[in-house]
């Protein structure tokens, strides 16, 4: 019996044994990669649907907070041909890119504020859809101090531009210098009893409204519809009426959440090492909503689908996110995911569905 076992045991010791011997020979080391370069380049997208959709790409969930699991705040909005971000975190370009999604669509970024992980990524951002076949400079829309950004960013990589361009520009013009650059777009929201519609064509609307994040004022949140479907994003909030006021009936409303249960316990451990980022950390607690909070604001909004985002803290296994989500079920049964990266949700325009699928 034993070798009856043991035979074929040997033989499949041998076969791995020989390909491991013929994986290191050059030849076909150069036929392995051909192939699989081939495969990866000409794979189509996988979040591409035949039916015309209003679609998210969540391409940052997570926070300043080092995450390994989630980059931060970033979140694609598809419809139709358009794409536009939702702020652009670090880590937004290379998750877009490994999501194979398609850069040269991208039509604008929707900034909620700015602070640092909201707007850090925009350089690769800017590239990689620059690279990929963008046209024209890329729109920048948000609240007040939109014009000071786009000053400080086209300054800051203009050496860099200029060295793309002398380099790949030597036959025939591959980047055009101009489709390098951003351009500012001020959204002005005199207070939180008014909304600002930011752009609408080919039956897309987006439109900006007040949330609150103070001290950083004003804070913007976004309501995005097309052809029936809808979409509401918080931004960085406290619980706030607008949310409830703007999110009505959507389909998903996309909110961020800090666990105030569980930050508490970090900054109490935290800060006999570090009294300064205990102090940091005790600081963050009052101008963020926390996930009960958000679910509530959901099922007062009327809201399809609730999309975790901005998850504070880091969630490392089931048991923390379990923790994260304490008291969320008592408030608000179903309707609720956790986001991560590389989560994409779809509205079918002309259903009332909705599909949730992980593009990873």
């Amino acid at each position: 019996m034993r070798k009856r076992v043991w035979v074929p045991a040997l033989g499949l010791v041998g076969l791995v044994v020989v390909v491991a011997g013929l994986a290191r020979v050059p030849a076909v080391q150069d036929i392995i990669f051909d192939r699989a370069v081939e495969a990866r380049v000409n794979a189509p997208w996988a979040g591409g649907v035949s039916e015309d959709a209003l679609q998210l790409v969540f391409c940052g969930t997570g926070s300043p907070m080092p995450d390994p699991k989630r980059g931060q705040a970033c979140v694609a909005v598809i419809a139709g041909e358009r794409m536009f971000l939702v702020d652009t975190g670090s880590g937004a370009a290379e998750t877009l890119a490994g999501l194979q999604v398609p850069m040269e669509a991208l039509t604008g970024v929707l900034y909620t504020h700015y602070h640092s992980d909201h707007i850090s990524g925009l350089y690769d951002v800017v590239l990689q859809s620059w690279v990929a076949g963008r046209e024209g400079a890329l729109p920048l829309y948000g609240p007040t101090g939109i014009d000071r950004l786009v000053r400080g960013f086209n300054e800051a990589f203009a050496l860099d531009r200029g060295y793309r361009v002398a380099h790949h520009n030597h036959t025939e013009e591959v980047l055009v210098p101009a489709f390098g650059l951003v351009e500012a777009h001020t959204v002005p929201v005199a207070n939180d009893l008014e909304s600002k519609l930011v752009y609408d064509a080919a039956g897309l609307k987006i439109t900006a409204f007040r949330v609150g994040h103070a001290p950083i004022n004003p804070a913007y949140g976004y309501r995005v519809d097309y052809k029936g479907r809808s979409v509401v994003f918080s931004g960085d909030t406290v619980k706030h009426p607008n949310m409830v006021r703007m999110g009505q009936g959507a389909d998903v409303m996309v909110h961020e959440a800090l666990a105030p249960h569980m930050v508490s316990v970090l900054a109490t451990h935290v800060s006999a090492q570090r009294p300064r980022v205990g102090q940091i950390l005790r600081d963050i607690l009052d101008y963020h909503a926390s996930p009960v909070e958000a679910a509530e604001t959901a099922n007062e909004a009327g809201a399809g689908l609730l999309v975790y985002s901005h998850i504070v803290p880091p969630l490392p296994n089931a048991m923390a996110e379990a923790l994260f989500l304490r008291g969320v079920s008592d408030v608000r049964a179903e309707g609720v995911e956790l986001g991560f990266d590389g989560m994409q949700v779809v509205l079918t325009v002309g259903d009332t569905d909705v599909i949730v699928k992980d593009l990873k």
